[in-house]
This record gives C-alpha cells, structure tokens and sequence, in this order.
C-alpha cells in the first residue's frame, strides 16, 4: 500500500438494502485497492449518528422501499448542515435512486408529500401512477462509453439550474418522457439508476474516486490504468440489448 488512503460512509445499508447497493460499495473498494490505495468502509447506522462527516472522502446514499426511506429521511434532517457542508467544500457525495429526491425540498409518493433533507434545490412530484421502469442508457460529459442502469421511480424531478448528470438515450429519466437523468453538483453524482452500477460503468466509478482523492490530496493526478475488458463487455452488452 501507498500513503493514499480514501474514506466511504455508506448512509443507513440496514435500512436502504433494497437493490443491492453494497455491490456498489464493493466496486468502488476493489477499484482503489486494485490500485493499492487503502480504504475504509464506515456503515452509517442508528449505532453510530455521532459520526463527523468531515472525517470522510465519499458519503453513498442509496434508496429502499418508501417506508425505510422516510425513516431516513426524517433522521438525516439533522445532519442538514453537516452534509451540506460537505458538499459545498467539494466532498465527493453518491445519491442513487431514492437517494436522489431524497436530497431535495420534497418528494412525493401515492400518498403523501415527503419534506425532503433539503440539500438541493429540486423538487420531485409523483407521476400520476405512470411508474417509470426499464433498462436506461445516458450519454454522460467526460465518459466515453454510455452509461448504463435500470430505473424504477413514480417521481418527476424538476432539477431547476443544475447541470443533468447525463442525456437519456433511452429510458425515462428525470420527468419519465427522456431528455436528461439525475444531477451534477460540485462533486455531487445523483441519479435514479440504482442497484450495481459502478460494475457496469468502470469510467464513471474511476471518475468519482479520482474527484475524492484530487480532493483529499493535492498532488494526486491521475489514476493507474486498471483491465477492464470484462466490465465493458458487460458494458457493451446492456447496450445492445437495449
């Protein structure tokens, strides 16, 4: 191992476990200690709310059923100013699928409306029952290779002035009709695709662990080339599929 070393809080994995986000985690871990760069996996639960989000380099934030993420919601409220602040300091945050509007003013289920953390400035309203599901493909700034994931979301997201994470090619994406998916901010990734993504978009993961450690060392430039003809074989497959 070398001096680098990267942090990653993973928010509530008891309670948002819905679609195997742990694989995301894995990838990210195996992606740095592949390049012998040690990291540190906290899990964020009820047992350890003290936690210093200062202390870390990536917070993961996923999704669950919409009981599991009320809860958390409502208790990640009082760690508005703590999150906020990391971000804004350029902290490397990950929020996919109900992670997502989560982090916004509000978002709506069939039955209510939610008060969201109140990070970011979106809003997402429910979709009238048009439940927006299937493979998805996106066209993504700085990634040569299209990204690729599966949403399944009732929320239409209105991202007011921030930058899309990517340009739907096919699925639905931010409002269900396509045009553009998820969020960028500062080194905020958010995005409704969900369940392992970073095994199938090697790019993009390189490209959230090259912002955390840019961001934690100053002299760090560049990431060492890893083998990835299996990951983008599986890639290439999801998009001609379809």
């Amino acid at each position: 191992m070398n001096n680098y070393k990267i942090t990653i809080v993973h928010l509530y994995p008891d309670l948002l476990n819905l679609y195997g986000d742990k694989g995301n985690i894995e990838c990210l871990r195996k992606r740095l200690n592949w390049r012998n760069i040690d990291t540190e996996v906290i899990l964020y639960t009820a047992e350890n709310e003290n936690f210093d989000f200062s202390a870390a380099d990536i917070i993961f934030l996923g999704g669950g059923s919409d009981r599991e993420m009320e809860i958390v919601c409502e208790s990640l409220k009082s760690k508005k100013e703590e999150l906020s602040d990391f971000i804004e300091a350029g902290g490397t945050f990950i929020a996919l699928c109900g992670g997502y509007p989560m982090l916004g003013e509000y978002y709506q289920t069939s039955e209510k409306t939610i008060e969201g953390i109140g990070i970011l400035n979106i809003k997402t309203d429910f979709l009238d029952g048009n439940r927006v599901t299937g493979n998805v493909i996106l066209e993504c700034d700085n990634i040569s290779h299209p990204i690729v994931g599966f949403e399944n979301h009732v929320g239409k997201t209105n991202i007011e002035s921030y930058t899309p994470f990517g340009k739907v090619i096919k699925g639905g994406g931010n409002d269900g009709k396509g045009g553009y998916e998820g969020i960028i901010y500062k080194n905020l990734t958010a995005t409704y695709l969900h369940g392992p993504l970073f095994p199938k978009n090697p790019q993009l993961c390189d490209r959230i662990l090259l912002q955390a450690l840019k961001t934690k060392y100053s002299d760090y430039v560049e990431l060492p080339l890893l083998d990835d003809e299996l990951e983008l074989k599986a890639n290439k497959y999801m998009v001609n599929r379809g």
